[in-house]
Order: structure tokens, then sequence, then C-alpha cells
């Protein structure tokens, strides 16, 4: 419990704001501008088509919003300059509808059509979301699937009260699916995102259970004194690996779900924490304090020793891999009673190069996306928190504020 209270103060620390504004050269990037065809034009649904399009890192957006008719194929002069125009209209009452229109700006030739309907008002931003991932295909761009996923994320509602909600990437969608006592940690179970772990602190045991969030089953798997945390699941399912602390100090274990069996990956006398699986999952890299301050290491699951993955900062107390990739959380200051900076970093297993994500501020929970190509992560500032997605290859990056309670952890 030791560590648990240091890693909630941890992630629960403030710092100055700022927003990344490195751009990829605009002549790789597609130009489009938007039109609102909609009855009632709404311009959520404008800066949500917009972002999409921004953070997929192949389109340059005309910021400005546009209306204009819907069925016609006229090319307004606002357009010129313009490589297409996405016309775009949405009606929503029992349901949500959402029909798309790709036109190329200078012929008027329509590229694309399609309707998406979802019988959930509330769900209207996947619509959008799946709308432009298919345009993006259509225009046969590396694909950007990922922006239809959920994020699972826990939030703070009181002292030792929390909740566990489900949101689209942008968080304009939410719904809240446990509430009483203190749930921490979800994890995604499958790549199908139909259940996730987490962790209940209600009884006397923290306690792991599996959430199936369609049927609502819930399964306990394995409790522990001290402390129980999952980190990361196999690509098959099968295999967990859970920070565990049954002696006081928090090590690394690999639960095999089939068999039961757990297999204790690390033994020091310290803090080993926040397993993730690489290397086809012979190996783990995780944050130790074994160099007597917060680092990322690795270690095969089979064998004894343990080798230092980065080797800039003093105090880098997050990480998650994606294939070769490594992307960890740097603390930049040591204010004992100020706000500290917190702030991202990319490298690879097999490089000494380091390539900084973010600047300034407190940023916190980097999250690769299913395809590796996007980070996900939280940034905080006195005036509260925005959820932030840095592209790693087009350098784009977009933040949308979350208006509410602090975040505990997130996964998607």
């Amino acid at each position: 419990m030791r560590f648990l209270l240091l890693l909630l103060l941890t992630l629960n620390l403030f710092a100055v704001d700022a927003t990344l504004t490195i751009e990829k050269d605009v002549e790789q990037r597609t130009r489009i501008g938007l039109e609102d065809g909609s009855a009632f034009p709404n311009e959520r649904l404008f800066h949500l088509l917009s972002s999409d399009l921004k953070i997929s890192g192949h389109f340059l957006v005309d910021q400005t919003p546009h209306n204009g008719a819907f069925d016609s194929s006229m090319i307004a002069p606002v357009f010129k300059g313009q490589e297409y125009v996405l016309k775009y209209q949405m009606a929503q009452g029992a349901g949500t509808k959402l029909t798309v229109r790709l036109l190329q700006t200078a012929n008027g030739h329509e590229v694309f059509k399609k309707s998406y309907a979802i019988a959930s008002t509330a769900k209207m931003p996947f619509l959008v979301h799946k709308a432009v991932s298919d345009i993006n295909d259509v225009l046969k761009y590396p694909s950007i699937a990922w922006i239809n996923r959920y994020v699972v994320f826990s939030r703070y509602t009181s002292p030792r009260r929390s909740e566990i909600v489900l949101a689209d990437y942008t968080f304009t969608y939410q719904k809240t699916i446990i509430r009483g006592g203190l749930n921490l940690f979800p994890v995604w179970a499958d790549r199908n995102q139909k259940a996730f772990y987490y962790t209940s602190y209600r009884g006397l045991v923290p306690t792991l259970y599996k959430l199936n969030i369609y049927t609502g089953a819930r399964t306990k798997v394995i409790a522990s004194e001290g402390m129980m945390v999952c980190s990361d699941v196999s690509r098959d399912g099968n295999k967990l690996l859970l920070t565990m602390a049954p002696n006081g100090q928090p090590d690394i274990y690999e639960l095999n779900l089939a068999t039961g069996a757990k297999t204790r990956i690390t033994t020091f006398n310290g803090i080993d924490v926040s397993g993730k699986y690489v290397d086809d999952e012979s190996r783990i890299v995780f944050v130790s304090n074994r160099l007597g301050y917060a680092n990322i290491f690795k270690k095969s699951i089979r064998g004894s020793a343990v080798s230092q993955v980065v080797y800039h900062g003093r105090n880098n107390n997050a990480v998650d891999a994606y294939g070769k990739k490594i992307v960890y959380t740097s603390r930049e200051s040591s204010s004992a009673f100020g706000n500290n900076t917190f702030n991202l970093y990319l490298t690879a297993m097999d490089s000494t190069s380091t390539r900084p994500l973010t600047t300034t501020g407190s940023n916190q929970f980097p999250r690769f996306s299913s395809d590796g190509s996007v980070v996900q992560y939280i940034k905080h500032t006195p005036r509260g928190s925005s959820i932030g997605y840095i592209n790693l290859q087009s350098k784009q990056s977009v933040l949308f504020p979350m208006n509410g309670r602090r975040i505990q952890s997130i996964d998607w």
C-alpha cells in the first residue's frame, strides 16, 4: 500500500500547460474543407470532424466552419485551393444519423458517400470517427482505425471513491459503468474490447475482476495482500502481467489464466511495477527503483539478467511499449511543495537515442494506440486536465479538455 499511495500522489501532480505545435510538411497532406448541410448546423460536429482529420496526419483542414446545400455538387468559391470538400449532414431524433459526401473541388466529382446511424444520440462521436476512418481508407492512406476504439478510465469522485468510465477517444462520449467503492487501474482484456480488468479495494484484500461491458458479467480473477494491479495482457488474452506485493515489496508476476499458475518475474528487494510485454512476449519492460530512483528496465520472463533501457532522466515513473518502441514519463523538476514538470519521451529497445514528445507541463499515462502510431496521454494544468494525442509519424497533436474529476489511470 505504501507504493500505491506514492503512485497515486505522483499521478495527481500539476504543472504548466502547453500544447505541442510541431507540424508536418503541409505539402505531404491533403487539403480539405468542411461544409455542414444539416438543418441545424452543429459546431461540436465540425470540431470532431476537424480533430479526427487532423490527428490522422494525412489532412490539412480548413479551420473555418462553412454551411451549404448537402445534396448540391456545386463547389463554393470559398473552397478554392482545397483538394476536397467534405459535405456532411446530421439528424438527431430517437437516434442519430450522419451522412457524408466527399467531393473533389476541381470538378465536383463525388469520391465517396455513406450514411451512418446509431440508436443512441450520446454515441454520435463514434459515427464521426467511423466516417473519417472510412474516408481515410478510401483515399488509401495508412489506417487510422484506432479512432474507433473505446477508452476506459478510472476517475476519483471523493476520498477513497472512484468510478470507471467508457469514452470515445475525444472524451465527448462518456458512460459510467462501475460506481461505488475504490475501483482502479482498468486495462482492456482483449483486442476486441469486450471486457476489461480492474482492481477493487472494496474489501479487505485488493481483488482483480474481469467485467464484460456488454453483458455486465463480473468474474473474480485473483486477490493478494498489499496491492494488485494488472498492467498488461498477452495478445491471445491468456496471460496477465500483475504487480503484487504479498510480502510488502511490489514485484511483477505473470498469471496463466488457463492453469491459474503464477510466475514471479522480478525478485528485487525494492519497487518493481508496471510490467509491459516486449520481444514477442518473451521479455518485459518495467519501472524499478533499483538505481535509487525510478527508471525503465527490461528482463526475460524466464531469465534473471536485468538491463537498463532508459539513460535519460532520473525519475522515469511510467512506461508503455509497442514492438521495439518505448514511451515513458520523466520528471524534470524536483519541487517538494510546488508543481513539477513531467514530459514524455520516445525511445527504442535497440537504440540509445531519445525523442521528446512534450516540452512542458505535467504529462502522464502514456499509452500507445493499438497500431503503435499514436501516443495518448493526460496533461494536467492548474485550470484542469486535457487528454492529448501525438501522431508519431506526422507529429500532429491535439488536446481535448476534460471538464470533471481527476483521472487515476487509463487504457485504450
